[in-house]
């Protein structure tokens, strides 16, 4: 008897372990992240891009104030942290978000998913002149480049449209998205920890998203209000994973012993992901051999910053951090 009551206790045991995992809660993130593909297909058949993001964040940042539980609370670390909030509103959210769309729209898709595939890299970069103990090395390097060499290799595994034409200034514009979201991810991981996480993220996302609808009042006008159900089934559901995704993310980065950079490899998970899921809805898509190459080398870059060569042996040594 005894056994069979302490087996369940300790199996809740262990799922309450997994669920508070690193690495389990940044791929539920990325897994997320990449289920925003279809989403966002739907909802810019209705709406323009950059209104539609700003109502998509504004909705996800008013989603997290049940969750917080004290909107007292929420209005006093906003407010004594409204600078921070602000800069990571126009970061995390205006400049990535508007960097995203104009690149995109200058590109074709597969070089599109390329670039912004690449994102790990320049996180890398970053944190490495930025962090003191999240310096580049060679296996941190060579994961990112087998990351980035999937991400093409799924990107670009169909050729390119006949007459279509790359432009440096869109590469440019989607660099210039990956280097903001790398900024705020170093900035928001060295913040001391004078406000929340989930009210950091509520904040920022809300303040981001009318900050972005404001914007682009002068460029997109103002849409008619008059969409079909599916438009808003998409938009609730863009900004719950919005809410979700974003909440998981930057507690991670300011949970103690993660490094950003590393954090970030993650993210390659994101396009494996997201062709799995066109497989599945989409009827026009299925698996081919060179994506599935594509995604065993992503898989491969994961294993090898998770589970370099020499990491049992350190292990027993002791001199495994």
């Amino acid at each position: 008897m005894f056994v069979l009551k302490w087996q369940p206790l300790h199996f809740n045991y262990s799922m309450r372990n997994l669920f508070k995992q690193t690495v389990f809660l940044a791929i539920v993130a990325c897994l997320l992240w990449s289920s925003a593909f279809a989403g966002v297909k739907i909802g810019l058949q209705y709406h323009t891009p950059l209104q539609f993001a700003g109502v998509r964040f504004f909705i996800a940042g008013l989603m997290l104030i049940p969750v917080i539980g004290s909107f007292s609370r929420h209005w006093k670390e906003t407010r004594e942290n409204f600078g921070f909030v602000v800069l990571i509103a126009l970061l995390q959210v205006v400049l990535q978000y508007s960097f995203f769309y104009m690149g995109i729209n200058m590109l074709p898709g597969s070089i599109s998913a390329m670039v912004i595939g690449s994102s790990p890299l320049f996180v890398a970069i970053i944190s490495h002149f930025t962090i003191a103990h999240d310096k580049m090395d060679r296996l941190k390097f060579g994961s990112i480049f087998l990351g980035i060499a999937g991400v093409a290799i799924i990107s670009l595994r169909k050729q390119l449209p006949s007459g279509a034409e790359i432009s440096l200034l869109g590469i440019f514009i989607l660099i210039l998205n990956n280097i903001a979201s790398g900024v705020s991810n170093v900035v928001i991981a060295q913040k001391k920890h004078s406000i929340s996480p989930l009210v950091l993220t509520s904040s920022s996302l809300t303040i981001g998203g009318m900050l972005l609808y404001g914007i682009s009042i002068p460029f997109e006008g103002i849409a008619d209000m008059d969409f079909p159900a599916e438009y808003f089934i998409a938009l609730v559901w863009l900004s719950f994973l919005s809410a979700a995704a974003v909440s998981i993310w930057n507690t991670l980065l300011r949970r103690p012993g993660v490094k950003v950079s590393g954090l970030n490899i993650w993210k390659f998970l994101i396009p494996v992901s997201g062709a799995i899921l066109s497989w599945l809805i989409l009827p026009n898509e299925s698996p081919d051999i060179v994506s599935i190459i594509g995604m065993v080398v992503i898989a491969s870059s994961l294993l090898l910053l998770n589970y370099p060569p020499g990491k049992k042996k350190a292990r027993k040594t002791g001199n495994y951090p």
